[in-house]
C-alpha cells in the first residue's frame, strides 16, 4: 500500500536523522530507571516488560519489536512499546493520568510509542509537559474525547499518529502551530466538524491522513503545502469542491465523501501521482482521459460516481496501472484496449454503457444501454459530447425543445421572488372561475418531459422528508384545486395567481400560475438549473414541481403552473405581531426562527455552488409552518431583476438601504445586515416599515446597551419581556446591534450569529429549569470576521 511505505520512509528518515549519534555505553540515570519501572507496573502488554527489574541495564538491553529503549548518553531518548494485537482496555484501576505524569518524568524523550496497550481515558493535557517531543504515536487504543489543544504546544512535535481509538470533537485550531509537523494521521476515530484552516499552514506536511471519521465541510486550501505526498481523508462527509493540492502529490484517496463538481483541470499536471481514489462520491463531468497515462499512476478508482465521456479503443495508458475501477459511472464509447492487454492488471467497467469485445457474456451484460448515460447524464445537467453529434437539420429543434423545456423548470426561480408576496398575503379582490385550456398532446408532451433530464438529482429526489420534484399532470392539478374554483384562491402578484390545492394522498400544495410570452428568451436562464435543483433546506420554501400548458398551433409553453409544498402559518411578522387573534410567538419560540433564518442563509452562502448572497431579505419572506419552523421564501436570482424592475417599478435592493452597500467588499455582510433588521423587529415586536424607523430603533438599542439590563428590557415586545431571561435577552440585542453597524467588516460572520443565537437559547432554557432564578454564564463576544 502506498501509505505504508512512505509512512514507513518517513518515519526511518526522521528516526535516522534524529538518533544518528545514540550512545548507551553509559549507566542510566536511577531516576530514569524507576520511572520506567513505574511504567512496567501499570501496563500489562507485552509479555516481555514482565523481564524488566532493578537490575535491568535500560540502556544496554537486547532491542526487541515489542519494546525499545534507546539513550543518548545516559539519558532515555526513545521508548517504543507495541503489542502485536489490539489490547482489550486495561482494568478499571488503570489511570491514564498518572501514565502521563509518570512519564512527565523522562523529560529528555523525543520518540513516544505506545501502540495496541489497551490505554483508555482522555488524553490529559499534561501531555504538553514532555515539551521535547518529536515522534508521538498512539495507534491502537481506547482514547475517548476530544483531542486535547494543549498537544498543539508540543512545537518540537514532527510526527502525531493517533489512529484507531475513539477520539471524538473537533481537531484543535491551533494544530497550525506545530509548524515542523511532518506526519498527521487520525484515521479510524469519531473526530468530526470542520478541518481547521491553519491546516493549510503546515508547510512541512508531508504526509496526512483522517480518513474515517465524520468531518463535514469544505478541505482547507493546502495548496501551500509543497511537500505533501500523501492526503488521504476516506469516509467521511466532505465535500463539496475537490481538495486545492499541489502537483507533487503522490496519493489521494477521497473515497465515500460528498465531494461534487468534476475534478480540476491541473490533475492533469500530476506527475508524480501514484494513486487516486475518488470512489463513492458524486463527481460529474467528463472524465479526463489523461489520468490513465499519467507517468507515475498504478491505481485508479472511481467507481460510483457519475462521470461521463467518450473512451476510445485506442487510448493510451501507464505500463505501471495495475488497478483501475471505471464502474458505476456514465462512460459511452469503447474500453481502451490497454486496459484489457495485460492479464497482470485488474480492470472493472460494469455498470457503465461501454461497447465491450468480451467473450465473457456477463462482462458485455454489465453495461447499460447508451441511452441510459445519456438520460442520466443530462439529469445531472451534464451533455455528453456525443450528444451533440447528429444531423444538422435536427439540432435546432432539439435544442429548441429542450431550450423551451428548460426555460419553464428554471421558471421555478420566479416563484421565488414573489411567492411571500402572494402566499402570506390576503387578497381582498378574487378573480372569477377561469377556463384552463386543453394541454398539448399527450404523447408529444410524455416524451418532451421524459426528456427534459437537466434537472439534478436533488430535485428528482425526495429530502427533508419532502416529495421528490417531479412533473404533474394539468388533471391533476385541476382536481387538487376543484377546477381552480375561486375558493382556492389564495392572492396574485405581478406574476401569476396563487392557488391552494390538495392532492390525492391528502398533502396540500401551493399553486402559481404563471403567463408565458411566445417571444421569452430561455437562454439566459440555464445557468440556474442547478443552482435551483439544490434549494431544498429545512429552512427554505421547495418546489415540489411544475406542469406546462402548450399554444396549440406551435406547441409552446403559454402557461406555467409552479407547485410548492404548502406552508400554513403565514409569515413571520403576522406572529411577531399578533395579527392571528393576539396570539404571539413566545421568546423560545423567537429565538428558534431566528436561528432558522440563519441556518438558511447560511446554506444559501456555503451549500450550493454557485453560492447565493445579497438576497434582499426581509420578515415578510419567512414563512412559518405546523411547527412554527421558519422557512425562507425569496432568494436573489438575479437573472430576473431587471425583470421584476420593470413590472413592480420598484429599487431591486427594496426600502431598507444597508448604509454601507455600494462599498461592500463581501456581500455575506450585507445577508447580516438585513438579518439584523429582522431581528429588530422580533425584539420590539412591531412592524418596521421604514428606513427612518430602524435607524430609530436601532439608535436606542445602542444607547441602551450601554446602560443596564432593565433599559433594554423596556424596549422589547411587552408580550415576551418577563419571560425572558437577561442574559438571553443581552445576546440577542448585542447580536442585533452588530449586525446593523455602518461599517460592514465590524459585522458578526454568519457563524459567529448562528453560535450567539444557541447560546442564547441555552442560557434561557436554564433560566426556566431553574424555575426563572438568573444563572451566570462567562459569555464570549461576538468576533467580527
Amino acid at each position: 500500500m502506498v501509505r505504508t511505505s512512505y509512512f514507513s520512509q518517513i518515519s526511518v528518515v526522521l528516526l535516522a536523522i534524529l538518533f544518528a549519534r545514540i550512545r548507551c555505553s553509559k549507566p542510566h540515570n536511577a531516576s530514569q530507571e524507576q520511572t520506567l519501572l513505574s511504567i512496567q507496573q501499570l501496563l500489562y502488554y507485552p509479555v516481555v516488560l514482565s523481564s524488566w527489574n532493578n537490575a535491568t541495564d535500560f540502556c544496554n538491553t537486547v532491542q526487541s519489536s515489542s519494546v525499545t529503549v534507546i539513550c543518548y548518553e545516559d539519558v532515555v531518548t526513545q521508548l517504543h512499546i507495541i503489542n502485536s494485537d489490539k489490547a482489550p482496555p486495561l482494568p478499571k484501576d488503570f489511570s491514564v493520568d498518572k501514565l502521563f505524569t509518570t512519564l512527565i518524568s523522562l523529560p529528555s524523550l523525543k520518540v513516544l510509542t505506545m501502540v495496541s496497550l489497551g490505554l483508555w481515558g482522555k488524553l490529559p493535557g499534561t501531555i504538553s509537559n514532555l515539551s521535547s517531543l518529536e515522534i508521538l504515536n498512539l495507534t491502537s487504543n481506547h482514547f475517548y474525547g476530544s483531542i486535547p489543544p494543549e498537544i498543539t504546544s508540543l512545537t518540537d512535535l514532527q510526527s502525531l499518529v493517533l489512529d484507531d481509538n475513539k477520539f471524538t470533537g473537533w481537531i484543535p485550531n491551533r494544530v497550525g502551530f506545530l509548524s515542523r509537523l511532518s506526519v498527521l494521521s487520525m484515521k479510524n476515530n469519531s473526530l468530526n466538524g470542520l478541518l481547521p484552516k491553519s491546516l493549510g499552514s503546515l508547510v512541512d506536511l508531508r504526509v496526512l491522513i483522517l480518513s474515517h471519521n465524520n468531518f463535514t465541510g469544505q478541505v482547507p486550501d493546502l495548496s501551500s503545502l509543497s511537500n505533501l505526498q500523501v492526503f488521504e481523508i476516506e469516509d467521511n462527509s466532505l465535500g463539496p469542491s475537490f481538495p486545492r493540492v499541489t502537483n507533487r502529490i503522490i496519493s489521494i484517496v477521497l473515497r465515500d465523501n460528498k465531494f461534487t463538481a468534476g475534478l480540476p483541470e491541473e490533475i492533469h499536471s500530476f506527475y508524480q501521482l501514484r494513486k487516486l481514489d475518488i470512489a463513492l462520491n458524486r463527481f460529474v463531468g467528463p472524465f479526463p482521459n489523461s489520468i490513465l497515462s499519467l507517468p507515475s499512476i498504478t491505481y485508479l478508482d472511481i467507481e460510483g460516481n457519475k462521470f461521463t465521456g467518450m473512451l476510445f479503443e485506442d487510448l493510451s495508458c501507464n505500463p505501471k496501472l495495475q488497478f483501475v475501477d471505471l464502474s458505476a459511472n456514465l462512460l459511452t464509447g469503447k474500453l481502451p484496449s490497454c486496459l484489457v492487454s495485460s492479464v497482470a492488471r485488474n480492470v472493472v467497467y460494469d455498470g457503465n454503457c461501454l461497447t465491450v469485445n468480451d467473450v465473457n457474456e456477463v462482462k458485455v451484460k454489465s453495461q447499460n444501454p447508451v441511452s441510459f448515460c445519456r438520460n442520466q447524464a443530462l439529469a445531472v445537467g451534464v451533455i455528453p459530447r456525443h450528444h451533440m453529434s447528429g444531423k444538422k437539420s435536427n439540432v435546432g429543434l432539439i435544442f429548441g425543445i429542450i431550450g423551451g423545456v428548460l426555460g419553464g423548470i428554471i421558471l421555478v426561480g420566479v416563484a421565488l421572488f414573489v411567492f411571500s408576496h402572494v402566499y402570506g398575503k390576503k387578497m381582498v379582490k378574487k378573480p372569477p372561475p377561469r377556463v384552463i385550456a386543453e394541454n398539448g398532446p399527450g404523447s408529444y408532451t410524455s416524451k418532451l418531459l421524459s426528456d427534459a433530464r437537466y434537472v439534478t438529482r436533488v430535485m428528482k429526489l425526495g429530502s427533508l422528508g419532502i416529495p421528490a420534484y417531479r412533473t404533474f399532470l394539468l388533471e391533476e392539478l385541476e382536481e387538487a384545486t376543484n377546477g381552480f374554483d375561486t375558493s382556492t384562491f389564495m392572492g396574485e402578484g405581478s406574476h401569476g395567481q396563487m392557488y391552494k390545492g390538495q392532492l390525492n394522498d391528502g398533502s396540500y400544495i401551493a399553486i402559481q400560475c404563471l403567463k408565458m410570452k411566445r417571444n421569452h428568451s430561455t437562454q439566459t436562464l440555464t445557468s440556474h438549473i442547478e443552482l435551483i435543483s439544490k434549494l431544498r433546506h429545512p429552512h427554505l420554501i421547495s418546489a415540489l414541481g411544475h406542469c406546462f400548458e402548450f399554444y396549440l398551433d406551435d406547441s409552446s409553453v403559454s402557461r406555467l403552473f409552479l407547485v410548492f409544498e404548502y406552508v400554513p402559518n403565514g409569515t413571520l411578522r403576522d406572529w411577531i405581531s399578533g395579527k392571528y387573534n393576539g396570539r404571539t410567538l413566545s421568546w423560545s419560540q423567537r429565538i428558534a426562527a431566528a436561528i432558522g433564518i440563519v441556518k438558511g442563509i447560511q446554506f444559501l452562502h456555503t451549500g450550493i455552488v454557485p453560492r447565493l448572497f445579497s438576497s434582499n431579505l426581509k420578515i415578510t419572506d419567512v414563512l412559518l409552518d405546523q411547527n412554527f419552523v421558519a422557512k425562507i421564501c425569496c432568494y436573489n436570482l438575479t437573472l430576473l431583476t431587471e425583470k421584476i424592475k420593470k413590472e413592480s417599478g420598484q429599487s431591486y435592493l427594496g426600502r431598507f438601504k444597508d448604509p454601507k452597500r455600494a462599498r461592500m467588499s463581501n456581500p455575506e455582510k450585507v445577508d447580516v445586515y438585513d438579518f439584523g433588521i429582522i431581528l429588530l423587529e422580533i425584539l420590539v415586536g412591531k412592524p418596521l416599515y421604514t428606513q427612518k424607523e430602524v435607524e430609530s430603533v436601532k439608535e436606542q438599542f445602542q444607547t441602551r446597551m450601554t446602560q443596564d439590563d432593565a433599559s433594554i428590557k423596556n424596549m422589547i415586545d411587552p408580550s415576551v419581556r418577563t419571560t425572558c431571561s437577561d442574559q438571553s435577552l443581552t445576546t440577542m440585542a448585542e447580536i442585533c446591534s452588530r449586525c446593523l453597524v455602518d461599517d460592514p467588516a465590524e459585522r458578526p460572520s454568519v457563524e459567529d450569529m448562528l453560535w450567539n443565537l444557541h447560546f442564547a437559547t441555552q442560557v434561557q432554557d436554564a433560566w426556566h429549569s431553574s424555575d426563572g432564578s438568573p444563572i451566570s454564564y462567562s459569555q464570549p463576544a461576538i468576533t467580527q470576521k
